[in-house]
């Protein structure tokens, strides 16, 4: 049966207030990392108007200077104009972490523990993952998320390359993908709004985004005359960021994984240590999904795996490849469980995980960023091979 749809996907810019507490969250834990990287971290952050709040339990070696990270992060988003509430340099800053919880850190260290039937490092929570891929795009990711990512990147490298004065940090972008037979031929929408400086004219704005974003970033042959191009739509974007609206950190986990076409199992990612599985075990998802995808043993996959606190094994794992597989899903999960260890323990060594790597995943998604794969490890496709082999 054929399938002819249209599917949506958003990305939102570094001064997105949520994202902005996305950013804090994650340098406090590289922070942690560079200095211990047996840290353990769950920072959340919280912003509105001049005012910052860092929380959350962190056990460390560290010593942070909360302040100087906050700030820092602040400034390299880029609020440091003069008209701004939310400064880098004026913002209030209070810090209310703890360490973290003794009864959650029984299960997860690797040691024995009365009630705990293994020795081995446990989940540092219940709870379900799930990765995704697809060939719709060369990172193998679905192409209205890429899509919408790509302009958000662009409109951050023209602000703070200064190559327009006007841009300040807040922006949100979103793509529609017409799909024919399944595959995506067409864009039907763009959406982009981006905070601006008080003086320019909304025509301005539209012209520039349409020509010298829009139409350089996403692909022109998918780009028609019917295609429509809604540019800050309300007509005027001045107040953004955390003056405007309240930010908090994980509030944007479909933004940073597949766009709402591969399922999330509700964890964010920002601010937690790879003990925490909702942000390892999420990695681990999309790196055997694309590695099943790369090995070409299906044009469209989908995996999910849940645990419970304290205990090393998952409680199950399944694959599906919406009808596309070479093979049998029953198959592919019998390789999968042959090739990969999906133990906390082993998900950490197998992606190197305990090193200050975050930063780079903050923005513009947490996977199809192909650049650094030294960092970026599970984008990597090295297993496909292994995977063929074990499909046999």
């Amino acid at each position: 049966m054929s399938r002819n749809y249209i599917f949506s996907s958003e990305s939102v810019g570094e001064g997105h207030p949520d994202k902005v507490c996305d950013t804090i969250s994650d340098a406090v834990l590289d922070a942690c990392l560079a200095e211990d990287p047996t840290s353990r971290v769950a920072c959340e952050t919280y912003a509105k108007s001049n005012i910052v709040v860092v929380g959350g339990e962190i056990t460390s070696k560290a010593v942070l200077p909360y302040n100087q990270i906050v700030r820092q992060a602040i400034r390299d988003i880029g609020y440091t104009n003069d008209d701004d509430v939310f400064h880098a340099d004026r913002v209030f800053i209070m810090n209310i972490v703890t360490t973290q919880s003794p009864d959650i850190a029984q299960g997860v260290d690797a040691r024995a523990a009365d009630g705990k039937k293994t020795t081995e490092q446990g989940a540092g929570d219940q709870g379900l993952m799930f990765g995704f891929a697809c060939d719709e795009t060369p990172e193998l990711m679905p192409s209205p998320i890429m899509f919408a990512h790509r302009l958000g990147r662009e409109l951050t490298r023209v602000r703070k390359n200064k190559e327009v004065k006007w841009l300040r940090p807040d922006a949100k972008s979103q793509v529609s993908v017409q799909y024919e037979n399944g595959k995506p031929v067409r864009i039907s929408n763009v959406v982009v709004s981006t905070q601006h400086a008080s003086d320019v004219k909304h025509k301005v704005i539209c012209d520039f985004i349409t020509k010298e974003i829009v139409r350089k970033v996403l692909p022109l042959d998918m780009l028609d005359k019917k295609t429509e191009y809604l540019i800050n739509p309300t007509g005027r974007f001045v107040v953004g960021g955390p003056q405007g609206d309240t930010g908090l950190t994980g509030r944007k986990i479909i933004v940073d994984s597949y766009g709402g076409m591969g399922r999330h199992g509700g964890g964010a990612f920002s601010g937690k240590d790879p003990s925490k599985v909702d942000r390892s075990a999420a990695y681990m998802g999309r790196y055997v999904a694309k590695n099943i995808v790369a090995a070409g043993l299906a044009s469209r996959c989908e995996i999910q795996f849940a645990y419970a606190i304290g205990h090393p094994q998952p409680v199950s794992v399944s694959v599906d490849t919406f009808g596309t597989g070479l093979v049998s899903d029953e198959k592919i999960i019998r390789a999968v469980q042959t090739v990969f260890s999906f133990k906390p323990a082993d998900i950490v060594k197998q992606l190197n995980l305990l090193r200050p790597i975050y930063s780079k995943t903050t923005n513009y998604g947490h996977f199809g960023k192909v650049d650094d794969l030294d960092s970026i490890t599970w984008e990597r496709t090295d297993k496909a091979a292994a995977l063929k082999r074990a499909c046999k």
